[in-house]
């Protein structure tokens, strides 16, 4: 997955879904107000956008408004303090794809995102393979052969990132900023820790270590 856009000009609520998502695996970029909403949403780099409505500059029904008008048909979840019917009504009648009323549990926004993004995936596009390694990104389950293996959140989100990237290096720190996010502590070793996790679980012919670079899917 690319990341989620989250649209939110109120940086405590903000702050909240992105450590959130980042907790749950996922990459996700914050944006503060209703134009930069619509240009990153529209540049095909996320998959998901968490919209408020009220957003400055152009509130959140004009964002979805334009969003679709466009051809854009990136799934959208609604998140605002509005909760009336009508609001309801005019949300889904303007393309998106989900509504939640502040204040919300983020237990339950986290399972509408999983759900509207899997939804979006094409059935084609939503297995990853690289030699007997592949990942279904649909029901996040990673086989190995006709072995099964169960992975945790963060093992699946590395696990993407290297089979979105066979056989080319990638750095600590960009697994880290991809997986962790990007105010994760560069000092930490945690990318280490679960590269060990996966070759565990993968075998560890799988995952080189490419010395003083970072590792790479083989």
């Amino acid at each position: 997955m690319s990341g989620i856009l989250i649209a939110e000009d109120e940086e405590r609520i903000s702050s909240f879904i992105e450590k959130g998502l980042r907790a749950a695996g996922y990459t996700s970029h914050v944006v503060t107000n209703g134009g930069d909403a619509l240009d990153f949403a529209s540049s095909g780099s996320f998959d998901l956008l968490v919209l408020d409505i009220g957003l400055p500059g152009l509130d959140g029904f004009e964002v979805l408004r334009r969003l679709r008008s466009s051809g854009s048909t990136i799934p959208v979840i609604i998140l605002t303090a509005r909760d009336s019917g009508a609001d309801t009504v005019a949300a889904l009648e303007s393309g998106a794809n989900d509504y939640m009323s502040k204040p919300f549990r983020f237990d339950e926004l986290l399972a509408r995102i999983r759900l509207r993004a899997q939804d979006a995936v094409p059935a084609d596009r939503s297995v990853l393979s690289h030699g007997d390694l592949s990942l279904d990104t649909r029901t996040r389950r990673a086989t190995i052969g006709s072995r099964t293996v169960d992975l945790s959140a963060r093992e699946f989100g590395l696990a993407e990132e290297f089979l979105r990237h066979p056989d080319q290096v990638l750095s600590r720190e960009q697994l880290l900023s991809r997986v962790w996010g990007f105010d994760f502590d560069p000092g930490s070793n945690v990318v280490d820790v679960y590269v060990r996790y996966l070759r565990a679980k993968f075998g560890p012919e799988h995952i080189e270590t490419v010395r003083g670079m970072g590792y790479r899917l083989r």
